[in-house]
């Protein structure tokens, strides 16, 4: 497992940006266009989100995203793991820093929303082991045969 640096990222890095560009990318190439909630660089500047980059010494390794719902829900967004990352543990200390942030922030609750082709199997995978739980839609989405919801109670 390689020991990552996360930190509070403004979106304005090249690296960030193509990162999020290829995770978009991703997103549209694996699921119809209505059923993609991936958001683009400038979504995640809005004010109820907070960005996280992570780095391993100067490589970008990952990203993630906590979108607050209100007092008591956030939401774990644009979650990724560089290609030259996979396997090394990034995700796992991703999600686990998202976690113990929320925890902080005081949410009671983590709740996320992923794909249910093959290509998102290894992120359900790890969203379980991580105890999070099939759920109904959230916030503002819908049924969607191409939408996995699960949750987290903090």
């Amino acid at each position: 497992m390689i020991a990552l640096n996360i930190k509070v990222d403004d979106l304005s890095g090249g690296d960030v940006i193509a990162l999020l560009e290829e995770h978009l990318a991703d997103m549209f190439a694996t699921s119809p266009p209505e059923s993609v909630h991936a958001l683009d660089v400038e979504a995640l500047k809005a004010d109820n989100i907070i960005f996280f980059s992570a780095w391993n010494g100067a490589d970008l390794a990952g990203c993630v995203a906590i979108k607050t719902l209100n007092n008591q829900e956030c939401e774990l967004k644009s979650m990724r793991t560089a290609r030259t990352c996979r396997g090394q543990g990034v995700a796992s200390q991703l999600l686990l820093f998202a976690l113990e942030h929320a925890k902080i922030k005081g949410f009671s609750s983590v709740s996320l929303e992923t794909g249910t082709q093959d290509y998102f199997s290894a992120a359900r995978q790890l969203y379980k082991k991580f105890q999070f739980e099939e759920c109904g839609p959230f916030g503002n989405y819908t049924l969607d045969p191409n939408s996995l919801f699960m949750t987290r109670a903090l």
